[in-house]
């Protein structure tokens, strides 16, 4: 075997554009028998198995994978990793369950360790459901983001994080000040921004929970790092909404609180977006910011529902990728976060094709991200983050894929009734990270 070469062989589907906005299928490229190379880190090849394998070294060993599907890594845009201990817990709606919940599991990361323990599940769970990628929220304490990139460094997967500002309306053990939270997301994004793959994301909570005076901090460090990302949350719920008129009353909308406060533009990443109005998308779509579709964890609070048809209107379209938003959201799988996306589309009067599903959690979320040159798509030159996607998973969808009669199908079929556990293989800069036949992923 070659050393430092991984070859894999299988059909391997990716996306060459966006459906939303291109039609014929002239957005996709599937191989039934394809062949990817990877060395370091990167895809050297990737095409027809028999018009590539001459770019084969001699005595590369080739993994085959059978009924499967190589896909790109899963990219999830919103994510918290610090409440993954309290994933369907029962609650009412936004305001409340953060307050039963959310607030309470994040007291708990003041303590180091426990960070590293549960920072250790979730990136666990994510390289089991493909996910190779994530958006990640952290908690106000500087020492949760030191665990969660301490553990994502060692399996070297590319993860954007950041420390929590929030200096009002919260518990007082979670409370920060605006220069603390400045200073204290200062040195973690000195610290950690392009170490590796790691990427940092200054990241206020919401607008309700940092005063203008934060807010305006919050602004200011990003314009001293403009290649740094930012993150937040915008008009998840109506009451939420209501809220912010009456906290920023000089301000014409909630969106014009981040847009004031220096917060939109290329590498800003807002959750939900399910309320916004018209004028709001366009600015949007103006500053590029993107929005982070959570239909799972807004189908569980009854927050409403996202239009990522309108979203992607053609004359101002909006960046979008699909996200888990744990712990509201109630899995880790992309899949069935696209299911949970096409019942939102039903109720909005639209059909949420496969193709725009997989899209999102892809290409598409790596667009969101200003990663598309990066990841998001097996292509030469590309970070070689890849999952193996097992057609026949589980007895009923061995039975359901016999009287499959197209790819499309065969996807929607996916996102429809598997889980995690179709997920046969998830390689991270080339390299085996998780095995489902082995049971375990190998660096944890």
């Amino acid at each position: 075997m070659t050393a430092g070469i991984k070859a894999i062989r299988g059909a391997a589907l990716t996306f060459t554009g966006n459906p939303f906005q291109v039609e014929d299928e002239q957005f996709v490229r599937h191989e039934s028998d394809a062949l990817i190379i990877m060395e370091g880190g990167v895809i050297t090849a990737f095409g027809d198995y028999a018009a590539t394998r001459d770019r084969l070294p001699a005595g590369t060993e080739v993994t085959t994978y059978t009924d499967a599907l190589i896909l790109p890594g899963f990219i999830d845009t919103h994510v918290h990793y610090s409440q993954t201990q309290i994933i369907g817990a029962h609650g009412k709606q936004l305001i409340d369950w953060l307050s039963n919940y959310a607030y309470i599991a994040e007291q708990q990361f003041s303590s180091l360790e426990h960070g590293r323990e549960v920072a250790k599940v979730f990136l666990r769970e994510c390289v089991r459901a493909g996910t190779t990628t994530a958006m990640v929220y952290c908690t106000v304490y500087p020492q949760s983001v030191d665990a969660f990139f301490e553990e994502a460094e060692k399996i070297n997967v590319r993860m954007i994080a950041g420390k929590v500002l929030m200096d009002r309306h919260a518990p007082p053990a979670l409370l920060d000040t605006p220069r603390t939270g400045y200073d204290d997301s200062k040195a973690l994004l000195q610290k950690w921004h392009k170490r590796g793959r790691q990427l940092y994301c200054i990241t206020p909570r919401f607008a309700p929970t940092s005063s203008p005076e934060q807010m305006e901090m919050a602004g200011a460090l990003w314009k001293e790092y403009p290649d740094a990302y930012l993150q937040s949350h915008v008009s998840e719920h109506r009451d939420e909404v209501a809220a912010v008129r009456r906290l920023f009353p000089e301000r014409s909308g909630y969106l014009d609180v981040y847009d004031h406060y220096g917060q939109l533009g290329p590498r800003s990443v807002l959750g939900h977006g399910i309320h916004l109005t018209e004028s709001e998308l366009a600015r949007c779509h103006e500053t590029g910011t993107a929005i982070a579709h959570c239909p799972t964890s807004n189908l569980f609070l009854g927050s409403g529902c996202l239009n990522v048809d309108n979203l992607q209107r053609a004359d101002r379209p909006v960046r979008v990728g699909l996200a888990t938003d744990l712990g509201a959201g109630t899995s880790f799988s992309q899949l069935q976060t696209m299911n949970e996306a096409y019942k939102v589309a039903q109720l909005n009067g639209n059909a949420l094709s496969a193709w725009h599903a997989y899209y999102m959690a892809t290409r598409g979320a790596a667009n969101a991200l200003y990663l598309d040159d990066t990841i998001g798509s097996i292509e030469e030159n590309l970070e070689a983050d890849l999952m193996v996607l097992d057609l026949r998973s589980t007895p009923l969808i061995e039975y359901r894929m016999r009287y499959c009669k197209s790819l499309e199908e065969s996807l929607f079929i996916q996102m429809t009734l598997a889980d995690d556990r179709a997920t046969r293989a998830t390689y991270v800069a080339g390299e085996l990270v998780y095995d489902r036949d082995r049971d375990q992923p190998h660096s944890f």
